[in-house]
Formats: C-alpha cells, structure tokens, sequence
C-alpha cells in the first residue's frame, strides 16, 4: 500500500504543477495540455479506489492513520478535478469574449442603419455580463481557497491530536508492562520468603533433634 500510495501523492504534485501550465498554454495548445491533465486525474481516481479497499487490509493499529492519508488523497483528487474545470471555463470565457470582439470588429454599418445602436447596446451589455461573471468567479475562488486553507489548517491540529493520543496509548502500554513486571517480582519474593522460612524451620527443628 505504501508504494502505491507514494505514487498517487507524485501524481497529485504533477497535477498541481501541470495546472499552471494549463492556464498559461496557448490557445493552440491548451486541448492537449487539459486532455493530459484529465488523464492523470483519471489516474489519481483510480489509485485512490484502490487505496481505499487496501486501508481495510491493514493492521488494525494502522488502518486509521492510513484512511486519513487516503481520505486527503480523495480530497486533493476534488480539489484538482474542481481548479480544471474553472481553468477551462475561464478559457471558455475568454475564446468568446475573443470571438465577439471580432464579429464586433468585422462587422460592417451603414450611416443608415438602424440597429447599430441596438447592437452596440447588446454587446456593451454582454461585456458587461462577462466581467460580472469573470468577478463572481473569482470571488467563488478566493471563498474556495479560504476554506482549504482552513480545512488545511484543521488537519494540522487532528494531527496534532491523534500524536498524543498515540503517546499516551504507548506510555499506557510501558506502564501496563512495568506493573506486570513488579507483580511478578512480587511473587518470586514471596516464594523466596516463604522457602526461607520453611528452609530455616527444618535446620532448627534438626539441630533441636539431635544437640537439644
């Protein structure tokens, strides 16, 4: 499980890296770099089913520390899977603000005509939807990345909890072991004690027997 697991947290640091590249690919390029991205995210989704029907083949002293690796894997996989899709729907955004630009720029009026008013009207109103829509998704970005950084910031103090849980768990098991060894101890002195006593009655009732 180990191995596998190494390979999938590689998959999710290629993944980060490769969604800046994403976002910076020229238009020509920018198919492929998301088709390549998408298929290590099919990846990383495999790996994690597969990581999570392994967690409950481990020790059972294990197995929660394992589901919580697993668990922020899926968790990465999400996040990756939610930052694609607001990448290609920011270059979505864009190709068409490109095209209507240029159907702006190619159309041709007349000093007659009627409707360039109305159309002008219509793509001003359409710009105007486009930045509004521009702004509310980075506004749903940075709310996005606020509650990452505290459920980042939640996972440290879990962490942190379940260390000294472990701590105590072992220093109970070190105090279990010690009483154990003090109550054999015990024993072994009471025996001790006893067989000396019962040593030292047999010499004196001899020497009674046979000097007295």
């Amino acid at each position: 499980m180990e191995k596998l697991y190494h390979e999938t947290n590689k998959i999710v640091l290629d993944v980060q890296n490769g969604l800046s590249r994403v976002e910076q690919a020229r238009k020509e390029d920018a198919h492929l770099a998301e088709n390549e991205i998408k298929a290590r995210l099919d990846n990383l989704a495999s790996n994690c089913d597969t990581l999570d029907i392994l967690v409950n083949k481990e020790p059972v002293a294990r197995r929660q520390n394992a589901k919580l690796k697993v668990d922020q894997l899926k968790y990465d996989c999400q996040h990756l899977n939610a930052a694609l899709r607001q990448i290609q729907h920011r270059r979505y955004q864009r190709e068409q603000e490109d095209k209507d630009r240029e159907d702006l720029l190619t159309r041709r009026f007349t000093a007659n005509d009627d409707n360039t008013s109305i159309m002008i009207d219509h793509e001003l109103q359409h710009n105007t939807s486009l930045h509004n829509s521009h702004r509310e998704m980075d506004n749903l970005l940075a709310s996005g990345s606020a509650t990452i950084t505290n459920l980042r910031d939640q996972r440290g103090m879990l962490k942190g909890a379940q260390r000294k849980m472990l701590d105590v768990s072992n220093m109970l098991g070190l105090s279990n072991t010690v009483m154990r060894l003090i109550e054999k101890r015990t024993f072994q002195d009471k025996i001790i004690l006893f067989g000396g006593m019962i040593l030292t009655l047999i010499v004196m009732y001899y020497i009674y027997k046979y000097f007295g």
